[in-house]
């Protein structure tokens, strides 16, 4: 007797794929959230099925936004911002690292279990392998940045000071939220994954309000959604 599977995704519209992973991955919701939510639309899908959907195409949704936007992100070059925030996993710690440029754009985002000069070099050398190397790179007091930048070079391109690194420090909360929802990571791999992905699809819709007027920032909410459709 063959066993059914439960992930019937190929019979699925393409748009309940792409909603409900929107929906897991943009807002802090957890799986049984956006179960509810889409039971609500009409779409009757397990949150088993979701997680499938998430861990299948969530990767290549923010593998594709990442690779639009890095082509059309030169100004990134200006002027970053690091910082690493401890995560726990099953009761040890490990570390996010996370650089973003002056706009609040998410760049890269690499897990660790050390805070020392070795891994403060991978991610450094990561992240410029992809976006190339800044003009100017904003840290905390760490002495691991230090020793790192002046390793590859990059020592007087270092800034350091009391709250002009609030950039990076503000792009954690979104995390933070999305750590709650999940009831925190129990793997290195799934904490490194979702970090990627999360910050990926976050710097998509990521509008800032606050600098826009309303009819230009609904126009631009519009524009991410229809990128995002394109997908």
């Amino acid at each position: 007797m063959t066993k059914r599977c439960p992930f019937r995704y190929f019979k699925t519209s393409p748009e309940i794929i792409r909603l409900a992973v929107m929906l897991y991955v943009r807002f802090p919701l957890s799986l049984r959230n956006v179960e509810d939510m889409l039971h609500e639309r009409g779409v009757d899908v397990s949150h088993e099925t979701v997680r499938f959907w998430w861990h299948r195409f969530g990767p290549m949704f923010a593998s594709e936004i990442k690779k639009r936007r890095i082509e059309g992100m030169k100004s990134s070059r200006w002027r970053w911002h690091l910082d690493e925030v401890f995560v726990k996993i099953n009761g040890e710690r490990h570390y996010l690292w996370r650089a973003v440029d002056h706009e609040g754009e998410v760049l890269e985002s690499y897990v660790t279990k050390t805070r020392d000069k070795k891994a403060a070099l991978k991610f450094l050398r990561k992240a410029m392998r992809k976006h190339g190397q800044p003009e100017t790179i904003v840290t905390d007091k760490l002495r691991s940045y230090g020793a790192a930048l002046k390793e590859i070079g990059a020592a007087s391109r270092q800034e350091t000071g009391r709250w002009i690194n609030n950039r990076a420090e503000n792009s954690h909360l979104p995390f933070r939220r999305r750590e709650r929802a999940m009831l925190r990571f129990r793997r290195m791999r799934s904490l490194q994954k979702s970090a990627a992905v999360h910050a990926s699809v976050s710097s998509h819709f990521n509008q800032e309000r606050s600098l826009s007027s309303r009819p230009h920032f609904k126009a631009n909410r519009a524009v991410a959604l229809a990128e995002w459709r394109g997908l």
